[in-house]
């Protein structure tokens, strides 16, 4: 039977930026937008505070762009701060590149395993989902959600215990599976 681990977000994940101030180098999302008409032509920028020092930082979102261009849903949101919307282009990765932001995830998600009661059968058949795309270690979500050690989890891939059609090492950020084989205690 296949079991299903969700990957979820917990809080807005902060922004790796160097702060011009004080040198700090993470952001939290003000939750704020900044949208500024000239004529016909907009800009649209999200608000970021330096974590350090408070400073605020504009997040280029779109640049001299005509009015007709933007569907006018986007912008009833960006007037309304919509808090999804900052979710959704935070993880832009158009955005982050034009910014030159990187997003730190960290302490930022959380693992659902909806309970223990599949741990104690001698196969286990696991599909995890992410509901973002938040970079995480395998041999981490496995060794958490299995109640094991990470050194534990690496010497069942080296036996061939725990196998996945994806590589368990280094990161991945969408979903995959996994089947864990071991002796019942």
């Amino acid at each position: 039977m296949l079991k299903t681990w969700a990957v979820v977000p917990t809080r807005l994940p902060l922004v790796r930026r160097r702060c011009h101030a004080c040198g700090a180098d993470l952001f939290r999302a003000s939750g704020k937008f900044r949208v500024n008409a000239n004529h016909k032509l907009l800009d649209a920028w999200l608000l970021a505070l330096c974590t350090g020092c408070g400073a605020t930082v504009k997040l280029t979102l779109f640049e001299r762009t005509n009015v007709r261009f933007i569907p006018p849903t986007l912008l009833d949101r960006l007037h309304a701060n919509d808090a999804a919307l900052i979710f959704e282009l935070l993880q832009d990765s158009q955005i982050q590149h034009k910014n030159h932001i990187a997003l730190d995830w960290a302490d930022a998600w959380r693992l659902d395993t909806g309970g223990s009661d599949h741990l104690n059968r001698e196969v286990i058949d696991i599909s995890v989902h992410f509901a973002a795309r938040i970079p995480v270690r395998p041999v981490r979500l496995i060794a958490d959600g299995c109640d094991l050690s990470r050194g534990e989890v690496e010497r069942l891939i080296t036996e061939g215990k725990l196998v996945s059609a994806i590589r368990l090492t280094g990161k991945v950020s969408g979903d995959f599976t996994f089947t864990l084989k071991r002796p019942v205690p």
